[in-house]
């Protein structure tokens, strides 16, 4: 089995040993019986024949299954030689698919258990054919005694060896047996029926099997070969084309989804959690239809796609919304929901996401509906989704202990939460909770291992800190908009920007040079940061040194030698500026300034920092312009602040 022995449930190891020692058993009392009552040794001929028609087998289209052609020679040695013979070769043709002719994916577990499953099967259908047709050997009977019992012969075999075998798949694949056998085994009953068919003709016309009867039916069984082959290996490449499609699919969503986990500030480890407690949980709430699951499990990954339509400083605001706020926030189910509508699901993802947020009691959002209108999907989502929330850092909050958020949870059973989904979450809590806590760390594990390595920027990794990156800074530019627009002067104005500046760029110090168009200087008229007054009033000429250049041809600059600017000022610094990243202030063709940031480091700008740097800097110039009162020349240093 592709699953090791140990991991199987206890059920499922009980199934394959007992068949096992079933198998074996009949193995065994048939080589006992042949020992002590020999037959004709012209069983070797049937049984060579499996051996070489067993060889060419084919494989079962989406299970670990192979099927032969041979068959026919098996129940021709029913007919002529009768349980214990059949038995024996049923067993080598077993061995001869699983070994030989898997070599490379050889497993002794799966090996063992096809031989096993196989004796047992043609021995208890031998037995049924025996009971119907007590003739010793049945190839004696007339044809027309003979057609009934082989036709049962047959059913019984297949029935009883495709059960055992759809059982043992379904243990290492977990999924109901009866939807694999009616899958992939049922339909093969006509391959069975044909080796009958092939072995009636073959035993009552030539009661005995010689070489005559042997070209005649090859050929036959050869067609057959040929004609399955054929057959499934077209199945097997539209099974192949659809697994690719549905992977690409499948992948497609998770990148979407961690996309929308980077802009929300939020870890993928997160996402993956409420998939797993979200599966897990239905699967224990009685959910069995595959669609369905499929659905849940779609929902889990995209229930929050609606958040690319919120504001970033809403999303990740470090506070309690206002009324206005989360009135925006609500808007994010159904927003998802309509985004989603576009794409054709083949199963219903929509509702759920759309209705995850509904409330038991009729109180949620965003169609007010109540009880078991609320789809299950969405029920499910609603509770999980809360309680990962609750014991996860959070920018307003730290994360809570498990039996915190329980007791919220609780709170609200049969008001926000379906009753029965909150039951069932807190009993299967401590089973469930390690597979989501394995999941959450291997999606972290994916993004967290290369999220500040430069030499792995163009992987998806990459990508996902970028937008993380980018979701910060637009939040934080939104910030700025706000805070220096409602500032009362421009020396407020100066101090907001400067908070945002300093977290959105790696500058120790930043300068804010005021042009005098009388003197045709810029002014220092205010700076923040480590060892500020050092530059504090410093005057610089316009078109000089580098805040100079910048004024005069109204273009950023970065990473500039500090040197260049502050001259032996930049010295005395500790530690000592390297590169600086500077930017005009104006608006049409009239000059207010310019902003110029210094870092210890070299190179330590990038032209993300440029434009976040000129998006501030428009902000600032629009309110200078606005403070017309404000006299400009009498700005003072701001006290130094840190982040």
């Amino acid at each position: 089995m592709a699953r090791q022995f140990s991991d199987l449930p206890l059920s499922g190891r009980i199934y394959l040993s007992a068949v096992i020692c079933a198998g074996t058993a009949t193995i065994v009392y048939a080589l006992a019986d042949l020992v002590q009552q020999p037959v004709s040794w012209d069983w070797l001929v049937l049984a060579a024949l499996v051996v070489v028609t067993g060889s060419f087998s084919i494989k079962v289209p989406s299970v670990n299954a192979r099927l032969s052609v041979s068959e026919a020679f098996v129940f021709a040695a029913v007919l002529l030689f009768g349980q214990h013979v059949s038995t024996i070769i049923v067993a080598l043709d077993s061995l001869i698919l699983t070994t030989w002719l898997r070599k490379p994916q050889r497993s002794a577990l799966r090996g063992t258990f096809n031989i096993a499953a196989g004796a047992l099967a043609i021995s208890s259908a031998t037995r049924v054919l025996e009971w119907i047709l007590p003739i010793t050997p049945a190839a004696s009977a007339p044809l027309e005694q003979l057609l009934g019992p082989v036709l049962l012969l047959a059913l019984s075999y297949f029935t009883i060896n495709s059960a055992l075998i759809a059982g043992a798949v379904a243990y290492e694949q977990d999924k109901s047996p009866l939807d694999i056998w009616r899958r992939s085994f049922l339909w093969l009953a006509l391959n069975y029926v044909g080796g009958a068919s092939v072995a009636l003709v073959l035993v009552t016309y030539t009661r005995d099997i010689n070489l005559a009867a042997v070209g005649v039916v090859v050929p036959l069984l050869i067609v057959l070969y040929l004609t399955f082959r054929t057959s499934w290996g077209r199945l097997e490449d539209a099974t192949r084309h659809v697994a690719q499609v549905n992977e690409l699919y499948l992948s497609t969503i998770e990148t979407l989804a961690m996309a929308v986990d980077a802009k929300d500030q939020i870890t993928h480890g997160h996402i993956r959690r409420v998939q797993v407690y979200t599966l897990e949980l239905a699967k224990r709430l009685g959910v069995a239809d595959d669609a369905q699951i499929k659905a849940i499990a779609t929902a889990a990954l995209l229930h929050d796609m609606g958040k690319l339509a919120i504001p970033e400083h809403i999303l990740n605001k470090p506070g309690k919304l206002t009324p206005s706020e989360f009135d925006k926030m609500k808007r994010h189910a159904a927003i998802g929901a309509d985004l989603l509508s576009s794409v054709k699901f083949p199963y219903p993802v929509v509702p759920i996401v759309r209705h995850h947020h509904e409330h038991w009691d009729g109180g949620g959002y965003p169609s007010g509906i109540s009880g078991s209108d609320i789809p299950l999907g969405a029920r499910i989502l609603a509770v999980v989704d809360c309680f990962d929330a609750l014991t996860s850092d959070r920018p307003y909050r730290p994360r809570l202990p498990a039996n915190q958020a329980f007791g919220i949870i609780r709170e609200q059973r049969g008001k926000m939460y379906d009753p029965l989904v909150v039951d069932t979450f807190i009993k299967a809590y401590p089973e469930i909770a390690p597979l989501a806590v394995r999941a959450g760390q291997e999606a972290r594990s994916v993004i967290d291992a290369t999220e500040f390595d430069d030499r792995h920027f163009d992987t998806v990794p990459g990508a996902l800190h970028d937008i993380r990156t980018g979701a910060s800074e637009t939040a934080l530019i939104e910030t700025a908009q706000r805070e220096i627009g409602r500032a009362p002067s421009a020396d407020a104005a100066f101090e907001a920007a400067i908070q945002i500046l300093r977290q959105l760029t790696p500058a120790t110090v930043y300068a804010f040079y005021l042009y005098d168009s009388n003197n045709d200087l810029l002014i220092c008229t205010g700076a923040n940061g480590d060892d500020q007054r050092l530059v504090a009033g410093l005057k610089i000429r316009l078109g000089e040194r580098v805040t100079g250049w910048v004024a005069a041809n109204r273009r950023s600059s970065l990473n500039s030698d500090a040197a260049l600017d502050l001259m032996q000022i930049a010295d005395f610094f500790t530690p000592v500026l390297r590169s600086t990243i500077s930017t005009p202030l104006y608006k049409g063709e009239r000059l207010l300034g310019v902003v110029t940031g210094y870092s210890a480091n070299n190179q330590a700008f990038t032209d993300n920092h440029g434009y976040a740097l000129e998006a501030i800097a428009s902000i600032l110039a629009d309110k200078i312009l606005s403070v017309s009162t404000h006299n400009v020349s009498n700005l003072v240093a701001f006290p130094i602040r840190r982040n």
